[in-house]
């Protein structure tokens, strides 16, 4: 009895240790990996490059005043439509002493001289008449009375334009009403009732009443890399993304590339000018931030694999094709490669539609979980 239970504690303790020797020998047993396999498809693929810039009106006109003064009054403000010839403000004249003191010196002088001729050209008009005097004499004086006359009238009004900027006579033709030059909306009004304004002259560019655009003639302004500037060219299509706008994207045409570069952060940028097309219901704020989109190269409907599926050996390119799906086994085919848009790569022979691609290696543990989900 004691040698059968001496037997059967060997057979245990040889069974719980061949036990353990296969437990520990499955556990150590390396699992086949699993890649996730993709048959080529087909689509079109953009080859394409992004400049940074924003959205500005063709022309933006700043509106100066002819003349320096204090504002009295504003007509507009931002946001406000503009058509050509409107007045936008009116100025008050603060007159410069010197310049007054002269005006008025002016016509006291033209006054003088105008009394003095008028009483000799009377005299002179009674005597022609009872024929004392002959013609030249009398035209002498007649000539005398009609330029003091003249110089009078052009001393009043030069006294008035001085103080007041306009004359009686001509009230439409004064400095003091500033209009604007072309149509369109009132982007910025920097000044207020009461600032003082200078005039645009030589030596100073004047204070800038009101900033006036066009704003359904837009244009992007940008920068492109010197690597991507030799591959635009002028009249190429823009896609133009603005950030403002999420949902929506605008068309423009490529009208300008900068014939020098500029240094910036390390880098040569050029600038770029594209006209955006505009339909009549969309409407951009200047000065919006947006990329565009500059379409290099593309082609459509064509078989395409993701790129990273894509290796490479020396000179050649190849892929690992599927051969046996019970023993993921796969051999390695070369393909020859079209156009990249940086994700998919157009495949021009080595491949069919049927074919199953090597993909990236899937985590066992997901693969069962994702088996048990679905």
């Amino acid at each position: 009895m004691k040698k059968l239970f001496k037997i059967l504690g060997i057979v245990v303790i040889v069974a719980i240790f061949g036990g353990t020797i296969f437990f520990l020998y499955t556990k150590s047993k390396k699992q086949p990996d699993i890649f996730e396999n993709k048959t080529p498809f087909v689509s079109n693929v953009i080859k394409k490059t992004v400049a940074t810039g924003s959205v500005v009106p063709r022309q933006e006109i700043e509106i100066k005043p002819q003349i320096s003064g204090i504002i009295d009054e504003l007509f507009v403000e931002a946001g406000d439509f503009v058509k050509k010839d409107q007045v936008i403000a009116r100025i008050k004249i603060i007159p410069d002493m010197v310049t007054l003191n002269s005006a008025e010196s002016r016509l006291n002088r033209a006054k003088i001289n105008f009394e003095d001729a008028k009483v000799d050209f009377d005299r002179q008009q009674k005597l022609f008449d009872d024929n004392v005097i002959s013609y030249t004499d009398y035209k002498s004086s007649k000539v005398s009375y009609d330029s003091s006359k003249e110089e009078l009238s052009a001393a009043e009004n030069n006294l008035e334009l001085v103080k007041n900027g306009v004359l009686k006579k001509a009230e439409t033709a004064t400095n003091t009403l500033v209009r604007s030059t072309i149509n369109g909306m009132v982007l910025d009004v920097p000044i207020k009732v009461g600032n003082s304004v200078i005039q645009s002259n030589t030596f100073n560019d004047g204070t800038t009443i009101a900033t006036v655009a066009d704003m359904q003639d837009m244009i992007f302004e940008g920068k492109v890399d010197e690597t991507e500037v030799g591959k635009i060219k002028i009249g190429m299509p823009i896609e133009l993304e603005i950030g403002a706008i999420e949902k929506e994207k605008f068309a423009a045409t490529l009208k300008y590339i900068a014939p020098k570069g500029v240094e910036e952060n390390g880098a040569i940028q050029f600038e770029i000018k594209a006209d955006v097309d505009l339909k009549n219901d969309q409407f951009i704020r200047a000065g919006y931030s947006a990329n565009a989109n500059i379409v290099l190269d593309r082609k459509d409907s064509v078989m395409v694999i993701p790129e990273g599926m894509l290796k490479f050996e020396h000179d050649s390119a190849y892929v690992e094709v599927l051969t046996n799906e019970q023993e993921s086994t796969y051999e390695k085919r070369n393909v020859k490669t079209g156009l990249s848009d940086g994700i998919n790569i157009e495949i021009v022979e080595g491949l069919s539609k049927d074919d199953k691609v090597k993909g990236d290696k899937i985590d066992p543990k997901k693969a069962k979980e994702e088996n048990k989900q679905g």
